[in-house]
């Protein structure tokens, strides 16, 4: 896949979005228990873990990736 620069999206890309969205979760969950560190740091394992996901699977969904041979 392509960003808006025309340049293809590494699977890093997929981690830190995944570790960002983790950090504003997290957040949110660590208000809401009275604990933010303990919140972000769930937030990020869970965002990594999205982010794992996100980047294994760009393989097999992505049109601009596939064998065309």
């Amino acid at each position: 896949m392509k960003n808006g620069m025309g340049k293809e999206t590494g699977s890093s890309h997929y981690m830190g979005a995944g570790i960002a969205i983790g950090i504003g979760v997290g957040t949110a969950l660590g208000v809401a228990i009275g604990n933010i560190a303990a919140g972000i740091g769930i937030g990020i394992a869970i965002g990594a873990g999205i982010g794992v996901a996100l980047a294994a699977n760009k393989d097999k969904t992505d049109p601009d990736d596939q064998d065309k041979s």
